[in-house]
């Protein structure tokens, strides 16, 4: 597993592995959106969790279909599909590639996005909390949504179409962790129903994602 890991991870570095592309976006978008909206720091303030929020999940969601897509393609999914290593483990460790190369940075740069945004000094530790509990669950649903779609010509569209509803409750969670406490407010329940969506979907989708592969490699 540890190999599969390490395979996926040099996959994803890799010049074309989509490594940078999920920052680029996250930090093009942070640079748009006070060029776009004005730049009125209490205006970016009250934005800044939301749009950072919805730019970490766009973020994640481009590099969504590389997940088994390369795999696919040269056979290697036939082969770990018929390993002796249990299927549901090895989604698990290809949604925690996709954490450490996507979610990982994304959390490590958004201090630096939060600056651009105006973000309240307060919110800071919440959005890097918040991101760190969100970001597996947005791995995790991607990675089910990726083994529904593996194998079909022009997928990615499709993708998007099946994960951005399902990514809907992290969202909303996620944001509302950091915006009540940019306002001092108690951010108890968002962060409880936050975590609760990220242990759920730990929990259960790589079962369903390794379901779903065996039945498209049928």
């Amino acid at each position: 597993m540890i190999s599969l890991l390490t395979r996926d991870l040099r996959l994803a570095l890799r010049a074309g592995g989509g490594f940078g592309l999920g920052l680029a976006f996250y930090l093009i978008l942070a640079v748009l959106v006070p060029l776009g909206v004005g730049p009125a720091p209490a205006t970016l303030a009250l934005i800044a969790p939301g749009i950072l929020w919805v730019g970490a999940l766009l973020a994640c969601l481009l590099s969504l279909d590389r997940i088994f897509a390369l795999d696919f393609e040269d056979g290697s999914l036939d082969l770990l599909a018929t390993a002796p290593v249990p299927l549901e483990a090895v989604v698990s460790i290809k949604a925690l590639a996709h954490w450490l190369t996507t979610g990982l940075p994304l959390v490590l740069i958004s201090p630096v996005m939060g600056l651009l945004l105006f973000l309240p000094s307060e919110a800071y530790l919440w959005l890097i909390l918040s991101l760190t509990l969100g970001t597996p669950a947005l791995s995790v649903i991607g990675t089910f949504g990726a083994a529904l779609t593996v194998g079909l010509k022009r997928g990615g569209l499709l993708l998007s179409l099946l994960v951005l509803p399902l990514y809907i409750p992290t969202l909303i969670f996620g944001a509302e962790v950091v915006s009540r406490g940019a306002q001092g407010l108690s951010v108890s329940t968002p962060l409880a129903l936050l975590a609760g969506i990220t242990a759920g979907a730990v929990a259960l989708l790589p079962f369903a994602s390794a379901l779903v592969l065996r039945i498209n490699l049928r």
